[in-house]
């Protein structure tokens, strides 16, 4: 006979917390993806020698990208605090 032993039910895992870890993954891929085709940008702008505005054009993507994953990680931190 053993004793102090109990038994642990573990609870059913949360849909929503599949999505919300879905949305985070998604940010994730979103800021290293936009951080990574700015750098090519810049690079290979750069080194083409194009003209100054397609460097505007693509920090304002890039702030836009970045802008994006701000809001879905404010979503996010919002529906875990819930």
């Amino acid at each position: 006979m053993v004793t102090g032993i109990t038994e642990v039910k573990m609870a059913a895992p949360d849909p929503k917390d599949a999505y919300t870890a879905r949305k985070a993954r998604l940010v994730a891929l979103v800021i290293a993806g936009t951080m990574l085709l700015w750098l090519g940008v810049q690079i290979v702008g750069g080194s083409l020698g194009l003209p100054p505005r397609y460097a505007l054009l693509a920090d304002l993507a890039a702030v836009a990208g970045f802008i994006w994953a701000l809001i879905v990680t404010y979503q996010i931190w919002r529906a875990r605090r819930t």
